[in-house]
């Protein structure tokens, strides 16, 4: 599976590329909204992972919005700091399809990830 992830703490990011490339998934990473942007319309990608807060201007929710307005459908998760009930239903509002709250388990994050993409493979065939 072809994931982009978009994640500016480098903690996080080195375990959950590591985690993912470790369960046969292809990860293209970038450190900020702007990039992801460029990435996402550059590329496709069966699942994409946001963090909500994103330096350079362009948050998560941003991200998935502009996405969606351009007619892209591939599946979100959000995974972020902000865990309250108008966070996460900003994220799913702006077009999410998930949304996990740090600090997560990475098995959840890998089994939610895998479980989009069945949905989406689903949805296609």
């Amino acid at each position: 599976m072809r994931i982009l992830f978009i994640e500016d703490d480098a903690d996080v990011a080195a375990v959950v590329v590591t985690g993912l490339q470790e369960a046969g998934h292809k990860v293209s990473h970038a450190v900020d909204g702007a990039a992801g942007l460029a990435l996402a319309l550059a590329q496709k990608f069966d699942v994409m992972i946001f963090d909500r807060q994103l330096p350079g201007g362009v948050d998560g929710a941003d991200l998935a919005q502009t996405l969606r307005q351009r007619g892209n459908a591939t599946p979100v998760l959000f995974l972020s700091g902000l865990g309250g009930l108008q966070d996460w239903m900003k994220g799913l509002e702006a077009g999410g399809d998930d949304y996990i709250v740090k600090p997560f388990a990475f098995e959840e994050l890998r089994s939610r990830v895998e479980a989009l993409q069945q949905k989406q493979e689903a949805k296609a065939g």
